[in-house]
């Protein structure tokens, strides 16, 4: 069984989650099960490891889960792209829309240098509002996006298309 095809066996579906008429996908079903979580892992460690990458960025919460594993097995820095109000330090900040109103997403000042290479990671691929606004940020701090990586990705939200103005290297395990 490929990769693709146990992560839709394990992801489930929430209908009318967080409000009616949206089907949520939930992945924590792939967080219980250590084997394939591990498989996963393995499969983003073997795909970026001659890429060149400087940093890996995970955008909150759920782009944690395996951005942070995999920066490490990378030996890369790992940096936090979380909502307002949620980092300590000095930081900068993008504000931008979403289908329902707006967000402000935040990074530590020092998180990204001038020119680094940087993969953003996130669990979903939606409308790419929000890859978007992590792009725009790594941008405004002087990095360079190298790659986006997801998950899921919904291609009939066409959010891949909000992306291609910051690279063609794109990558999702289960497309919907």
């Amino acid at each position: 069984m490929t990769i693709e095809a146990k992560l839709k066996a394990a992801i489930r579906d929430v209908p009318d989650f967080p409000k009616e008429g949206i089907v949520f996908k939930d992945i924590t079903p792939i967080m219980q099960n250590p084997e394939l979580s591990n498989e996963v892992l393995d499969a983003l460690v073997e795909m970026y490891k001659d890429q060149n990458m400087d940093v890996v960025a995970g955008i909150e919460s759920r782009g944690f889960l395996f951005g942070y594993p995999l920066a490490m097995r990378l030996g890369l820095p790992f940096v936090l792209i979380r909502k307002k109000g949620k980092l300590p330090y000095e930081k900068i900040s993008y504000d931008y829309d979403l289908e329902y109103g707006s967000a402000t997403i935040e990074m530590h000042t020092d998180a990204v240098s001038h020119k680094q290479r940087v993969l953003i990671h996130d669990d979903l691929l939606a409308t790419g509002g929000s890859a978007e606004a992590a792009a725009k940020l790594i941008e405004k701090s002087g990095g360079t996006v190298a790659g986006f990586n997801f998950l899921v990705a919904l291609d009939f939200l066409n959010g891949e298309e909000k992306l291609k103005d910051f690279t063609d290297n794109m990558f999702s395990f289960v497309h919907y």
